[in-house]
């Protein structure tokens, strides 16, 4: 599926139903992938089955490929599982903080997910890292939180623009740059084995890009 590609249509709001069932869903879905990535990490990513992992969340094969199309999915869901909502967080920063500090903040939910359970999400991060097809699909997914989060800046800046529109350059350089500076902390945070402080490694990255100034 190619980015942009889907068109969102808007009903209305959700009814009780609906958002109870999103709620059983994601809890679901966090329960298997915890499953998953705990068997993973105990017994090695190639080694294990989806059936495997199946048979110990208690559940048939066919019922976790419901909420989970690879074992791929499964771990990033475990490892990113506020990740695809950054764009969201960015729009709902105030809009008299400037840029750089909103993008900061943004990742807020995301610091406080990995810091529930350190020991769980540094060997989580580095079972991502040591599997090539993991790392790839984690890669891809940031690409698309990169897109998301520069259309979020455009909209912020005023800019009057509706999916599936290119975000200026502007917003895309921002955005890689902030996700960049995500990537470096959390990075030297899961090789000190959560040893670090992760909200400093992060404030630390991106103060180092804040004083950047273009040559004149």
């Amino acid at each position: 599926m190619k980015l942009g590609s889907v068109k969102y249509r808007h009903f209305g709001a959700a009814t009780p139903i609906q958002t109870s069932r999103a709620i059983a869903r994601a809890a679901v879905r966090a329960r298997l992938a915890s499953i998953a990535l705990g068997q993973f990490t105990h017994r090695g990513f190639d080694s294990v089955t989806i059936t495997e992992v199946a048979q110990a969340a208690g559940v048939s094969r066919s019922t976790f490929l419901r909420y989970f199309e690879t074992k791929e999915e499964a771990v990033l869901c475990a490892v990113d599982p506020a990740g695809e909502g950054v764009a969201a967080r960015l729009m709902d920063r105030p809009a008299s903080e400037d840029d750089w500090t909103a993008l900061r903040r943004c990742f807020d939910d995301l610091i406080e997910n990995y810091l529930r359970d350190p020991e769980q999400t540094t060997a989580a991060l580095r079972l991502v890292k040591s599997v090539p097809s993991i790392s790839g699909r984690r890669l891809e997914r940031q690409c698309s939180w990169a897109t998301n989060l520069a259309r979020a800046l455009d909209r912020r800046a005023g800019a009057n623009r509706t999916e599936p529109a290119e975000p200026t350059i502007r917003a895309i350089a921002r955005a890689n740059a902030a996700l960049s500076c995500m990537t470096v902390a959390v990075d030297r945070w899961t090789a000190s084995g959560g040893q670090l402080e992760l909200g400093t490694l992060i404030d630390d990255a991106f103060a180092a890009l804040a004083g950047l100034r273009p040559n004149p």
